[in-house]
C-alpha cells in the first residue's frame, strides 16, 4: 500500500490489519512495526503506536520515508481440548514524503527595437532583472531575447523585441531564507515569486520603448529539489511532488527526479548522486 504524507505534518494512522481481520475477533493480538532503517519503532519519540497496533509517523520529513512493516502475532482456537496455535501475518506500507508544487512564473513582454540592438538588449534585461528580484531570491532563468519584424497597416515594417523568461525562486540563498520559517515554506516561496512578478511588470511598465499590454503570465509547475513526479509510480498522488526514490535525484526545481549512472544514492530526497 502507497501512503502520501506532506512534509512536517503527521501521517494518517497505518492499520496493522487487514480487511477480513478488521471485521472479527483477535485473540491475543501482538504488533510489531519495523521502520524503513531496519530498527523496530516502539519507543522512538517520532512515532505514536496505540495498542491496537496503529501507528501514526509525526513531523514527517523526507528522511523518513520508506517501507514500514508491522507484523502481527495472534491466536487461533482449533477447539476448547485442543486450545490453539499461532498465526503470523506481515503487513507493508510504502510510505513518501510529498510536497505541493512550486509556482514559477513565464514572463512575456515586447519592446520597439532596432535589430542591430537586440545583443545589448539582451544583456541589459538579464543583469537589470536580477537585480530588481535578487533581494527576493528570485533570478531570471530559459531566457529568450528575439527580435521580429511586424508588419502593420498603418505604421510599416517595425522592429520588436520579444523577450521571455522564468521567474524562478530558488536564487543562491533560498534555503536561508527558509530555514527562518518554522515550517514548510511553500507560501514563502510561491509569494517571494508573485512580488519578483509584480516588481518586473512594473519595470517594464516603465520603459519607453515597452509596448502598451504586451505584458503576460503563465503560471509554470515546478518541484523543491529532492521532488518530482511520477504520474505512473504515483497514480494515486499525481499532482503530488513526491520525494525521489533511491538511484534518483532531483537538482533544481524540474517536474522530475533523473536516474543516477552510478547509483550510490541510498537516500530519499537526493539533491546529487553523491
Amino acid at each position: 500500500v502507497n501512503v502520501y504524507v506532506k512534509v512536517f505534518t503527521n501521517s494518517p494512522f497505518l492499520v496493522c490489519t487487514d480487511l477480513a481481520h478488521s471485521q472479527e475477533e483477535i485473540i491475543d493480538p501482538e504488533y510489531s512495526w519495523i521502520g524503513p532503517d531496519g530498527k523496530k519503532l516502539e519507543g522512538q519519540k517520532h512515532v505514536k503506536l496505540t495498542e491496537t497496533g496503529r501507528l501514526m509517523v509525526m513531523g514527517f520529513k523526507e528522511s523518513m520515508s520508506g517501507a514500514y512493516t508491522c507484523t502481527l502475532s495472534h491466536s487461533v482456537l482449533e477447539t476448547v481440548a485442543q486450545g490453539g496455535r499461532e498465526m503470523v501475518e506481515t503487513y507493508k506500507f510504502m510510505v513518501y514524503a510529498y510536497r505541493e508544487a512550486d509556482h514559477e512564473h513565464r514572463v512575456l513582454a515586447r519592446f520597439t527595437t532596432e535589430e542591430r540592438k537586440l545583443a545589448a538588449n539582451s544583456h541589459f534585461f538579464e543583469e537589470i532583472l536580477n537585480n530588481i528580484i535578487s533581494a527576493l531570491t528570485c533570478h531570471i532563468v530559459e531566457s529568450s531575447y528575439k527580435c521580429h519584424s511586424i508588419q502593420t497597416p498603418n505604421q510599416g515594417l517595425l522592429h520588436e523585441l520579444f523577450v521571455s523568461f522564468q521567474v524562478n525562486p530558488f536564487a543562491p540563498g533560498w534555503e536561508e531564507v527558509c530555514h527562518q520559517v518554522p515550517r514548510d515554506c511553500e507560501d514563502v516561496t510561491n509569494r517571494r515569486a508573485q512580488e519578483a512578478r509584480a516588481l518586473i511588470g512594473q519595470f517594464f511598465s516603465e520603459q519607453t520603448y515597452y509596448i502598451e499590454n504586451s505584458f503576460s503570465v503563465a503560471h509554470v509547475e515546478g518541484c523543491r529539489p529532492g521532488f518530482g513526479k511520477n504520474d505512473i509510480k504515483h497514480e494515486s498522488c499525481t499532482t503530488c511532488c513526491v520525494v525521489c526514490e533511491p538511484g534518483t535525484y532531483s537538482p533544481d526545481n524540474s517536474l522530475s527526479c533523473q536516474i543516477c549512472t552510478r547509483p550510490r544514492v541510498k537516500e530519499y530526497g537526493a539533491r546529487s548522486c553523491k
